[in-house]
């Protein structure tokens, strides 16, 4: 195992005055925008609809326990300007290739792209998800691939979704949820605190896991966008620009700075960490509890008691048929339009996520001094290359989206245990005394680190049995 950079080798640098906290608002609309799509409009309305309102108690501790991992990886950041995928690669090259490796298989079958062009069949009336998906993602890849600065155009597309996923469901909160469902869905996530309803396997579980708000290697490109959006020692730090229409910045060969330890720099610290928890609880873990909690009560309102439910997407199409009758048409293609664009929206993010962790690694351990392989080219490639890839997978005949959805998500809740215990090496080892992890954040992360390990044993254990 490689010996850990230390403090003394680094080149010391001080914080950057904070931002204002409205101009820190960005990369929690990221992570929300990518994340509120398979989970919040597919997997836990699917699990209501099945089993009633009793998993709430499981979403809203999934969150709880997300923004615990999701501020130490920010925390790292903050502090050395490094992503944490970087920083775990600094004791052994492998970790960051099991991550890289684990994102590409995490995002390389494409759910939430077919998932969004399924949807789109419904609201058109017709045509060829396989098809309309490879055309989405060229879409997707030609868009990121033209981007000055990559970081602000995802921005501004997950604020757009954010934006209409916000409208529809103040809508359905107006005409459809009524107020006994409110009810039941507050006595259920009291009461039925800590049980499963019967026919709720654990693979089903782990998947809706993966799936709340953010999950496996989606949290920690969260490095990545702080620092381009000028967090902390992040300012320090070339962005990811395109090398077609942006100036590429030469990043040099060190990414990872010292924090230095004198009364103004850790004022500027306790305000940046204060502003960043802020920001995060409110565009993030306020937005996915929103969302979460009103699709599941609108697919409990409409959905629950029924029997012609099949473990596939087209219980979406039943819903939308339910709305136009309850409602109108118009909130049929409301509701169906939203979702095919907040799916299309989030496998924009995720192609993004695989581009920067995979570009970032391969840039600062294998080709730091290459002319020819900058950060912006290597990210263009891994891009394509998941386009590619997810394509061919389609067009072999892969092309159930809640199956593909449940592969991916199912692989995201194990990569979350495996980066919450490195991460929790990283923060009190590899941080100055006055900024590392301690307290109840490190009594947080070992509980996350319990509850991600049970749910991934009790899959394993489940999917042994049926051998």
């Amino acid at each position: 195992m490689a010996r850990s950079q230390t403090t003394d080798d680094l080149d010391t640098r001080s914080l950057p005055e904070p931002l204002s906290l409205r101009r820190m608002v960005g990369p929690g609309v990221v992570a929300v925008g990518i994340g509120m799509a398979a989970g919040e409009i597919i997997l836990w309305p699917y699990l209501t609809a099945i089993g009633g309102l009793g998993l709430l108690w499981l979403a809203f501790t999934t969150l709880a326990v997300q923004f615990v991992i999701n501020m130490e990886i920010e925390r790292y950041t903050l502090a050395t300007g490094q992503t944490v995928v970087a920083g775990f690669s600094r004791w052994w090259k492998g970790w960051g290739i099991i991550i890289c490796l684990a994102g590409a298989f995490q995002y390389v079958w494409p759910g939430w792209a077919t998932s969004g062009s399924t949807v789109f069949t419904y609201l058109v009336g017709g045509g060829d998800p396989v098809w309309i998906t490879v055309a989405s993602l060229v879409i997707v890849g030609v868009l990121l691939s033209v981007s000055k600065v990559v970081y602000t155009t995802v921005e501004r597309v997950e604020i757009v979704k954010v934006g209409l996923t916000l409208f529809f469901l103040l809508v359905v909160v107006i005409f459809v949820i009524s107020l006994s469902t409110w009810g039941e869905g507050a006595r259920e996530t009291v009461t039925g605190f800590g049980r499963i309803p019967e026919g709720i396997t654990f693979t089903l579980l782990l998947s809706a896991i993966g799936a709340a708000g953010a999950g496996g290697v989606h949290n920690l490109v969260l490095s990545n966008w702080i620092r381009d959006k000028r967090y902390g020692m992040g300012a320090h730090v070339p962005r990811l620009v395109s090398p077609i229409t942006g100036r590429e910045e030469a990043a040099g060969t060190t990414d990872r700075y010292a924090l230095a330890l004198d009364d103004a720099n850790l004022s500027r610290w306790n305000i940046w960490w204060k502003r960043a928890n802020a920001e995060h609880l409110v565009t993030f873990v306020a937005v996915c509890f929103a969302t979460i909690t009103i699709m599941c009560l609108l697919a409990y309102e409409t959905l629950f008691g029924r029997d012609d439910l099949k473990s596939d997407a087209s219980f979406l199409r039943i819903e939308a048929d339910i709305l136009a009758d309850q409602v109108g048409t118009w909130l049929k293609i409301l509701f169906l339009a939203v979702a095919a664009v907040s799916l299309w929206a989030a496998s924009m993010g995720l192609l993004d996520i695989i581009g920067r962790v995979a570009s970032d690694f391969l840039r600062r351990n294998y080709l730091t001094n290459s002319a020819r392989w900058t950060e912006p080219r290597l990210y263009l490639v891994v891009v394509w290359a998941e386009i590619v890839l997810g394509s061919l997978i389609l067009l072999a005949g892969f092309t159930q989206p809640l199956g593909l959805l449940i592969v991916s998500t199912c692989a995201a809740s194990v990569v979350t245990l495996l980066y919450s215990v490195l991460l929790v090496r990283l923060n009190t080892r590899d941080l100055p005394a006055p900024v590392r992890l301690r307290g109840w954040r490190l009594g947080g992360m070992l509980i996350a680190i319990g509850f991600y390990g049970f749910f991934a044993i009790a899959m394993l254990i489940t999917q042994l049995q049926r051998l």
